[in-house]
Order: C-alpha cells, then sequence, then structure tokens
C-alpha cells in the first residue's frame, strides 16, 4: 500500500460515496449522494466512485449505481460484511481509502452513517462534517447559494479561490447555518441528510458503461471485536416522509386542541393519498413522534404537494419543506412568513378551514 499522509493534500483526488445496503438492497440514501456527487465530480473534472461492501450482492443492483452518476463502482465481498459491524466497515473502508486516496468522501447521515463516517474519520486522522444540507466546491455555485439563503453582502464579501468542500449544516439546534471546510486535511468528509439532495433520473446507458472492480479484502474474524447473533427488526412502523407524495403537517396552531388538529390532519391525509407531518413544536410537545418531524433539525421532504396546517413558517421549519412542487398553507395570522414560501395560503383557522378542505375534496373524488 502507497504511503498514506492525509496532510499530502495533493495526492488525493476524485470524488467517493459509500453507498449502504441492507440485506443486499441498496439505499435510497445511495442514490442521492451519487446524483450530489456528480456535480461536485463535474465541477472538479474527477471520476466518481461508489463504493460498496456486502456479501454475494446481487451484481445487477452493483452495477445500476452507475445509472446515478458513478463512473465506477468498487465493491468489496466478503462473508464478515454481509451484517453492518462498525469494526469491519471501519477497516475495510478505510483500507481503501488508504490506498486510492480520494479527495472527497460522502456518507449518508443513517443510523449506519453516524457510526461509520466519525469512525473513520479519526481513523484516517482528517476532519468530517455530520448533517450536510447542501455542498459545494465551485465558488461561485456557493456565492448563488448564500445569495438566495443567507443575509450575507455576498458581492461586498471577499471569498477564497480553492476548491475546498463548502460543506453546509444547521447549528446551534437549527437557529443558524454553518458552511465548513478542511483545507489542511485529505479526504474532505461528509455525511449528508437523507432525503435533501434530489436524485437524478436513472441513465441505463451510464449503468452499462460503468465499470464494477470487486477488490481485495484483507478482514478476519480478529478484526472484529463484537459478534451478531441474532437480527430482529422493531415492529415500530414509522412514517415515511421522504418517500411521501403528499405531506400534511402541523404546528403549533393545533395547540388548542392537539387530538382534534392531527385528527383532522390524518383525515386529509387520508383523501389526498399522503402522510402526517409536524414541525418541531409539534414533536417537542410530545403531541406526535419525531419520525413525523420536517425540518433542519426533522426530515427534508419534497412532495408534489406539501399542506402547512398551523405552521408559521420559522427558517428551520422551510429548509425541510421549501422546495415542496405545491405548498398550501393554513393560518390565522396573515403576516406568517409561510405564506411567502406558499403556492396557496389560506387565513382562516384551521379546525374551520380543513373540515371544508375535506368535505370538498371527497366531493370531487365522487367519495361523500
Amino acid at each position: 500500500m502507497a504511503e498514506y499522509n492525509s496532510m499530502d493534500t495533493a495526492a488525493f483526488k476524485g470524488v467517493w460515496v459509500f453507498c449502504e445496503q441492507r440485506e443486499g438492497l441498496p439505499q435510497t440514501i445511495s442514490y442521492q449522494l451519487l446524483s450530489e456527487g456528480r456535480k461536485l465530480a463535474n465541477d472538479l473534472g474527477v471520476e466518481l466512485v461508489g463504493v460498496i461492501l456486502g456479501s454475494e450482492l446481487n451484481e445487477d443492483y452493483v452495477k445500476a449505481l452507475g445509472g446515478y452518476g458513478a463512473d465506477r463502482v468498487l465493491y468489496a465481498d466478503h462473508p464478515l460484511l454481509k451484517d453492518y459491524t462498525t469494526d469491519a466497515y471501519t477497516k475495510v473502508l478505510c483500507d481503501l481509502v488508504q490506498e486510492k486516496k480520494p479527495e472527497i468522501v460522502l456518507i449518508g447521515a443513517t443510523n449506519l452513517g453516524r457510526d461509520l463516517g466519525p469512525r473513520c474519520a479519526a481513523r484516517l486522522h482528517t476532519g468530517l462534517t455530520a448533517d450536510c444540507t447542501h455542498l459545494d466546491v465551485d465558488v461561485e455555485k456557493y456565492k448563488n447559494f448564500l445569495k438566495t439563503t443567507s443575509t450575507i453582502d455576498v458581492d461586498n464579501t471577499k471569498f477564497e479561490e480553492n476548491t475546498n468542500l463548502k460543506m453546509t449544516r444547521p447549528a446551534f439546534g437549527g437557529h443558524l447555518m454553518a458552511t465548513i471546510i478542511c483545507p489542511r486535511f485529505r479526504p474532505q468528509m461528509s455525511t449528508v441528510r437523507p432525503g435533501v439532495m434530489q436524485t437524478q433520473e436513472y441513465d441505463e446507458a451510464a449503468a452499462e458503461r460503468c465499470v464494477v472492480e470487486k477488490v481485495p479484502v484483507a478482514l478476519s474474524a480478529e478484526d472484529i471485536d463484537v459478534e451478531i447473533v441474532e437480527i430482529k427488526k422493531s415492529a415500530k412502523k414509522l412514517v415515511d416522509l421522504i418517500g411521501a407524495d403528499v405531506v400534511v403537517a402541523v404546528g403549533r396552531g393545533i395547540s388548542a386542541d392537539p387530538e382534534k388538529g392531527i385528527a383532522l390532519a390524518e383525515e386529509l391525509a387520508g383523501v389526498l393519498g399522503g402522510v402526517v407531518g409536524a414541525s418541531r413544536a409539534v414533536t417537542d410537545a410530545g403531541w406526535l413522534s419525531v419520525d413525523h418531524q420536517v425540518g433542519q433539525t426533522g426530515k427534508t421532504v419534497h412532495p408534489r404537494i406539501y399542506v402547512a396546517l398551523g405552521i408559521s413558517g420559522a427558517i428551520q421549519h422551510l429548509a425541510g419543506m421549501q422546495d415542496s412542487e405545491t405548498i398550501i398553507s393554513v393560518n390565522k395570522n396573515e403576516a406568517a412568513p409561510i405564506f411567502e414560501a406558499s403556492t396557496y395560503g389560506i387565513v382562516g383557522d384551521l379546525f374551520k378551514v380543513v373540515p371544508e378542505l375535506i368535505k370538498e375534496i371527497k366531493t370531487l373524488k365522487g367519495m361523500a
């Protein structure tokens, strides 16, 4: 293996995406990160590499990663990689990074990724920015991003011209956004929130061009300090906000009668074929579980229709839903910030408006 020095920044090149799989199936976050990684690789003029670890994976699934942007896929196949363990995955991924020296490594901010990312960063003697919501290497693109998302006087601010990865994430409980760089060490590592990055259209021709390279794996049972005896899946059903076509979200406006407000949201979501979301105020109050939360400290969603009931529109919530195709808001306060981001707005009491909406929708659908 070539000598590894994380401070020799000139020796590192290329963008890598760790492609998470569960029970042999690549996870949606992998496609999102490959799509984003493709943009970064294009800006840098380098190769985009997907890295997938597992055992006896379906090679059609592995090659399909090219359809979402990967030029090449490094596939580490070993029986001890069948189920995730921190020790095994950290060793194999770090061995690959030390040998091939990518400039950027992206990992999904899933339960698995949040465990793997920091361990790898520490072993590789580099930094890691967690829970990112935006990435840039091109300075002009980063400046354009700031113009629409910050109060910085971009035109009169001096920016250093470089291709360091600019990793933006919520800070201080989501009350502000911070951009972090790692100029002295490589690789530049980031975990990225699921649902934040848009997945590109699948390209069959690109998948066919993608080169799958099986890499040798130096791994033994002695490298792993834990033994997986049994895997039990939780019976709890969590709401799928990220994959929903319609989201009906409730906010502090239901406080007069939270139970009734949630029931109305559930009924409206039912007739629209959607799911129920919530603002942080609702989950903090315990009215709905945290898997319903939309926003900087919750999930980022891109549904076809987003209905905001009694949500004022704090910037932390808007960051999680403002890219929805159509936003419909109901709020008693006509000056609520949510209306500025809305396609349609209704000023009124949600407890009076929503029953009428449900009635009209049922009539239009012939459900009345």
